[in-house]
């Protein structure tokens, strides 16, 4: 492990605002923390927002600089990543924004019903995989998660470079019924480019340099019956996306 990593590690542990359950903490329990993130750690009743795969959080920090009336909640479990964000809002004196080192698969640990008012996913990992489908932070599995903690009709944000994961989550917002708020598959060049949409992570201004389209999709959760898996044909949507040039 590089010394760099290793310093970053020594101080996250020196952050208030960055929250490192060990394995046991997190792993089928309830933290102490489940139900009282805004009693004892943001100290406010504000709306608390949780960005899910957040890496360096540079989405959670700059949603939290333009919104100090709500509470943003950097997750992932790259610490090393995490620390960078961890670390602005320290210098920049952000009270309203912390950072938890965990997996997203071990989520609902974390949260109380209704305790959480909004989901930002910003480019995660597509799992283009078959075998690991399950893993989109938008599959079925996860928003059946996330609804237990949401508020009702708690509203989620998909941010992403792969037209197949944003085709995919909209055939299963679809299919499940969901409310669909915004759709586009050319973020900048569409009507829902202003408000906090136009933040960008570290990897979306690589993509937006190398003129790949952004996608967005902003939908709720009902409590309403389980969420399953969309029936599409994946393989014939790679194909058709790859002849126009998309991935």
């Amino acid at each position: 492990m590089g010394k760099d990593k290793l310093r970053r590690f020594a101080e996250n542990a020196t952050f208030a605002n960055m929250v490192q359950p060990t394995f046991e903490e997190a792993f089928r329990t309830e933290h102490l923390l489940k139900g009282n993130w805004h009693s004892n750690f943001f100290k406010n009743a504000n709306p608390l927002v949780l960005e899910l795969g957040c890496g360096k959080g540079e989405y959670a920090y700059q949603l939290g600089k333009e919104y100090l009336d709500r509470n943003f909640l950097g997750v992932d479990i790259k610490g090393a990543r995490m620390w960078k964000g961890a670390k602005m809002a320290i210098q920049d004196g952000l009270t309203n924004i912390g950072f938890l080192r965990t997996r997203i698969e071990f989520i609902q640990s974390f949260f109380a019903p209704d305790e959480v008012s909004e989901i930002w996913i910003t480019f995660p990992d597509p799992q283009l995989n078959k075998n690991r489908r399950r893993k989109r932070l938008t599959a079925s599995g996860f928003l059946n998660t996330y609804r237990q903690f949401l508020k009702p009709d708690g509203i989620v944000h998909l941010k992403t470079d792969s037209h197949i994961l944003h085709h995919y989550t909209k055939a299963l917002i679809e299919q499940n019924g969901l409310k669909l708020l915004a759709c586009t598959n050319d973020l900048y060049n569409s009507e829902f480019a202003g408000d906090t949409h136009y933040i960008t992570t570290h990897y979306e201004s690589i993509f937006k340099a190398q003129g790949i389209p952004i996608t967005y999709l902003r939908f709720t959760l009902s409590k309403n019956g389980p969420i399953t898996e969309p029936v599409i044909d994946e393989e014939a949507l790679t194909l058709q996306l790859k002849e126009l040039n998309l991935r």
